[in-house]
């Protein structure tokens, strides 16, 4: 997988600082963005060659002089855009990168070929760039490019409104061959520069980090390279990911890539936005689906699209596990080679694995035991399926008694009014509300004077870890468990449907905790 990095430094001493910055990070080519220097002239650019040079002579190096119509950073006459990319072709770069559009203007494309042929290093990158949206017509845009010169390498970028308008550039790296740059700007096309190599591109873009991106949605060659295999992608990579909305504060893929590295598993785990409803979330389903040669296998589902994603399930006819039906929504999917998926719930499965490991039982000790649940939404609904279908007698506890009594119905179990909580007596309290998360750690659903020595005190909330409602659990002489436990333990049931293997607990344990304590 090649990396490019864009060096976008106004001043000579910042254009080499950050580019021995990008070498140290790993990229595979330096972009020198010559359109964000100030004073631009050749010689300043024929020295900064040969100084990156000196850096690092196994990179390769890319010289553009992007037009402010496509994104240019200065507005820099066309005729001196031109000198500049005829000076490196001079200099032997291996790349310079010209618009499209420009290159069809007879005087730039005489200049530049005349260059090129006399220079043959050099192979030119011809680009076009759509900031609005998705091209009118990829194909023909890239069938353009080639007419005009089939030796360059046809770059195309445009903006993803959502992440359904990715599948059109994976279309056409598929069905083409030779080299070629199609990616998607924007969160909506972050899949698109994770995964380009994999599905044929020539490279991708990162960034030194976000103050420095050239482009909407460019990630960090840190954040990039957290998201790939160590060997970078390859046919046999598997792709997973988490479906949410928003997606970016999820620990899921730093969680899983960890995991994927420690087992020497090939497969990359990767942020999904999917924004919508019902019809978005089954259009990329169905795009996947039709896919098979995008390598994806599997995605862990979260807010909005749990109940989305159970609907389409049944709609296709998939497996869908029995307990999933009954509670109403699926957090994990998985891709069988008939091009089905199944659906499960490991949330469920979490919280109890969380109780069992916290408190050394074993499932048969959950039969009979009282445990109170404070929330009747969907974590509630997750947690009560499982202790019922477990045989734990359950009493459900929530400010909207309607809530409570419904889900109670369904799963045949107790209720009452949250004021009913100081006649309290259980075995195992579980609190799946909201109160007490971050930034309102000072709050907590139960009073410290209803929690009991003989009572564990389990909060599904992992940020803060120590919530106010354990911290008084702890002072009262009750045995605790906290979010992150039930967080690892769903995560490690989506690790063993994902690939078959065991997760490693202490590992996603420590990467959760590592990140919750940077935010």
């Amino acid at each position: 997988m090649k990396i490019a990095v864009p060096i976008s430094a106004s001043e000579p001493a910042e254009v080499l600082e950050q580019a021995r910055t990008a070498l140290a990070a790993g990229a595979d080519v330096i972009e020198l963005r010559t359109d964000y220097l100030e004073n631009l002239s050749s010689d300043k650019v024929s020295s900064l060659i040969e100084t990156i040079r000196g850096l690092g002579p196994d990179a390769a190096l890319i010289v553009t002089c992007r037009d402010v119509r496509e994104g240019g950073a200065r507005e820099y006459p066309a005729h001196l855009r031109s000198e500049i990319l005829k000076t490196a072709i001079e200099h032997n770069v291996e790349f310079i990168d010209c618009e499209f559009s420009n290159f069809r203007v007879d005087t730039v494309r005489e200049t530049l070929g005349s260059a090129l042929q006399q220079h043959l290093k050099t192979r030119l990158i011809l680009s076009a760039h759509q900031f609005a949206g998705p091209f009118p017509d990829l194909e023909q845009q890239y069938r353009d490019i080639r007419h005009i010169c089939p030796t360059a390498i046809p770059k195309l970028v445009y903006a993803a409104q959502h992440i359904n308008d990715c599948f059109e550039a994976f279309d056409l790296l598929h069905q083409t061959e030779g080299d070629r740059i199609v990616l998607c700007m924007g969160e909506a096309g972050l899949i698109s520069r994770v995964t380009a190599c994999m599905f044929g591109g020539f490279l991708t873009f990162a960034s030194l980090g976000e103050a420095n991106a050239t482009a909407p949605g460019q990630l960090s060659i840190g954040q990039l390279r957290d998201l790939i295999p160590p060997q970078g992608h390859d046919t046999q990579t598997q792709l997973f990911g988490i479906i949410a909305d928003p997606v970016g504060h999820s620990l899921s893929p730093a969680l899983h890539n960890a995991c994927f590295r420690d087992s020497a598993f090939n497969g990359s785990y990767l942020p999904l936005r999917v924004q919508g409803a019902q019809a978005e979330l089954a259009d990329f389903l169905e795009n996947v689906r039709l896919r098979p040669w995008l390598g994806f296998r599997g995605f862990s589902v979260t807010l909005p699209h749990k109940q989305h994603a159970l609907s389409y399930v049944q709609q296709q006819a998939g497996t869908v596990e029995p307990l999933v039906a009954k509670i109403g929504a699926t957090n994990t999917l998985i891709l069988s080679g008939d091009g089905k998926f199944k659906a499960y719930n490991t949330d469920y499965a979490g919280a109890m694995d969380a109780v069992m490991n916290s408190l050394n039982t074993g499932l048969h000790d959950v039969d009979g035991m009282a445990v109170a649940v404070v929330g009747a939404g969907g974590v509630a609904r997750a947690i009560v399926a499982g202790f019922c279908d477990a045989g734990a007698k359950v009493k459900i506890y929530n400010r909207t008694v309607a809530k409570a009594e419904k889900l109670a119905l369904e799963f045949g179990c107790a209720f009452a009014s949250i004021e009913a909580l100081h006649d309290l007596q259980a075995d195992l309290l579980i609190n799946c509300t909201s109160i007490g998360m971050h930034p309102h750690v000072d709050a907590t659903p139960v009073p410290g004077e209803l929690l009991e020595r003989d009572m564990a005190v389990f909060d599904t909330i992992y940020n803060p870890l120590q919530t106010r409602l354990l911290e008084l659990a702890q002072t009262r002489g009750a045995r605790t468990i906290d979010g992150v436990a039930m967080f690892v333990a769903q995560a490690q049931a989506q690790y063993r449907l994902f690939t078959g293997l065991e997760g490693n607990a202490d590992l996603m344990r420590k990467v959760t905790l590592e990140h919750l304590n940077k935010e």
